[in-house]
């Protein structure tokens, strides 16, 4: 025990020594690591003992400093801060290709976020030794998104003089690079006590996430999102690595999403003309997530789900049906017509229309709650099934629901020019006792929204199929607020706080089939939010997720909790409005709020 108190005091010693004389303190404040708690206490300004600032303080006082998520790699951090003038931090570019836009755009946003760890109002000293970061590409030509894209990174800095310290980020391509930036900018801090811009001076990163998919689904049709509003989510993620933004883009109450060949379902399926989602601005979204390491998924939701804009089509079934209870999950009802012919081709005009903004890598079709029940309303719909000799039962209404499904898949690939791999939600047509009858498992994702220990998770692993893990018992953001229809609470109540989005381990759910889980996603349904309460639903508990489904730590929430409440000082220094998890008293004492 002395010799880890020793260490400590070491460090403590070594990094004060760096930070500056006693003559210019600023905070009547410093802390001490002791026993691994960061302590405040007073702060002489007579005293010609040195001072050490909060944020230095627990950048040393544990094993993954401030950095979120943690590496999964070798860290070492030296024991040394160095100050730095910041207005002398440089970022170059090594090795040139087709996305340089990209790394210079990434270098400009590292800038930007040491830049705001500065309070605002604030003028940090302009002395100090200056930074020149070295971004190494292997392979600079590369920027295309995909599922076995490398995003490992490595990062070296060090003192090559008295008055500079040169770094090096080395990724196998511009997404890996990028994460590096991300971490780098986590090892800039400000001292309050000295009003200066500080940094870690010896650093020796190896880092690679543990799931490539990792991500936040944010439904826009429920309620309008401002296009400002999801920038600065996607804006949060890439923060965070969260790599994925899932665009839910249309559903049974808007169709917001502007279709140049049929303009008509958004003229009379959008809230307002204002409300809606122009190419140009889905176009700017795509690149601003691109810049970030951020992919936009779009989903189209079918053949349920569907109805505002589909008025004059001829094309739904059961839109608006009363009482809505008895036909579908919320409302308005409404489902496609699988029977018309007509169908198929707006929907290739709808994929073609995705296909142009987005360019995705994947395509999520979603097939989420059908309802036999508003297909059986439709007299034209049973006597297709009756000529094709189907019973009107369950059995029959799943053979229905994959002849749609399968002249809809051949649709997409036509449209996205390739076999793209798709994606849909866990439903009746994906039950594990008969899914290969319908999807193959070479061209299907599977995205399970029900609970973490349902059967179909194991059924479905142990059948070959790829997973994305949505667990609405711990990922469903949206959940714990009063009821929208009736009393009482929302359906998925309780409130799921952030230690249980923590430690929704896919490892956990998938046993011996891990290698078959592509990662996770948090979601936000939009029937309780809009861009006035997104960030709050949001953050910082899609954080939480972000460190799971990075590294798949060992250790429970709890071992997290003071770097977290850290995460969230770091988001609303962005300007991201994040919900507050505990007084700022706690991150100030450490050790005390348990």
């Amino acid at each position: 025990m002395w010799l880890h108190q020793f260490y400590y005091n070491l460090i403590y010693l070594l990094i004060i020594l760096q930070c500056a004389s006693t003559d210019d303190q600023l905070s009547p404040w410093k802390w001490v690591c002791e026993d691994g708690k960061c302590v405040k206490t007073m702060n002489d300004p007579k005293s010609k003992e040195p001072a050490l600032c909060l944020e230095a303080c627990k950048m040393f006082c544990n094993d993954n400093g401030l950095l979120w998520p943690k590496p999964t790699g070798q860290v070492e951090l030296g024991n040394f801060l160095s100050k730095i003038n910041v207005h002398n931090i440089k970022v170059e570019i090594d090795r040139h290709g087709r996305s340089d836009d990209l790394m210079d755009a990434a270098g400009r946003r590292f800038q930007n976020l040491v830049s705001i760890g500065i309070p605002s109002g604030t003028t940090p000293k302009a002395s100090g030794k200056s930074v020149t970061i070295y971004l190494v590409n292997e392979n600079p030509d590369m920027k295309e998104f995909s599922l076995d894209m490398d995003e490992s990174y490595t990062i070296r800095a060090s003192a090559v003089s008295n008055d500079k310290i040169n770094a090096t980020i080395t990724g196998n391509n511009f997404f890996g690079v990028r994460n590096g930036l991300e971490t780098l900018s986590q090892l800039f801090l400000f001292d309050d006590i000295r009003n200066h811009l500080v940094m870690v001076r010896d650093i020796y990163i190896t880092d690679k996430p543990v799931y490539p998919y990792r991500g936040i689904l944010l439904d826009t049709a429920r309620n309008y999102i401002t296009v400002d509003s999801i920038k600065a989510t996607i804006d949060a993620m890439a923060a965070v690595k969260l790599n994925t933004f899932h665009w839910h883009i249309t559903d049974s109450q808007s169709f917001p999403f502007v279709s140049q060949r049929r303009p008509n379902l958004t003229k009379y399926g959008a809230y307002s003309p204002s409300k809606v989602y122009s190419r140009s601005a889905m176009e700017e979204v795509v690149q601003f997530g691109l810049e970030r390491g951020v992919r936009v998924l779009p989903e189209f939701d079918a053949p349920a789900h569907v109805g505002e804009g589909w008025q004059d089509t001829g094309l739904t079934v059961c839109f608006k049906a009363e009482p809505w209870a008895s036909i579908c999950v919320e409302p308005p009802c409404g489902q496609l017509n699988p029977v018309r012919d007509e169908l198929y081709d707006v929907l290739a005009d709808i994929y073609a229309d995705m296909a142009d903004v987005f360019n995705p890598d994947m395509f999520h079709m979603g097939g989420d709650e059908v309802s036999e029940r508003c297909w059986n309303t439709s007299q034209e719909i049973q006597q297709f099934m009756i000529q094709n000799r189907w019973d009107l039962d369950k059995t029959s209404f799943l053979k229905l629901w994959n002849y749609f499904q399968t002249k809809a898949q051949d649709k997409a690939y036509k449209a996205f020019g390739r076999r793209l791999p798709l994606i849909l939600w866990t439903s009746t047509l994906t039950d594990y006792t008969h899914i290969d009858n319908f999807l193959n498992k070479d061209d299907y994702i599977i995205q399970v929204w029900t609970t973490g220990v349902d059967p179909q998770i194991k059924g479905l692993l142990g059948k070959g199929y790829r997973l994305i893990m949505s667990n609405y018992d711990a990922l469903y953001l949206d959940c714990g607020y009063g009821a929208w229809v009736g009393t009482g609470n929302n359906w998925c109540s309780p409130y799921i706080g952030w230690q249980k989005v923590y430690d929704n381990s896919p490892k956990a759910m998938a046993a011996q089939y891990q290698d078959q889980i592509l990662g996770g996603e948090a979601a936000l349904w939009s029937e309780q939010a809009d861009s006035s309460t997104l960030d709050a639903r949001l953050w910082p508990r899609a954080a939480a997720l972000a460190e799971r489904l990075w590294a798949e730590p060992a250790h429970g929430w709890a071992a997290a909790e003071r770097r977290i409440l850290h995460v969230r000082e770091r988001l609303t220094r962005m300007g991201i409005k994040a919900e507050s998890l505990e007084p700022e008293w706690c991150y100030q004492n450490e050790g005390y709020c348990y």
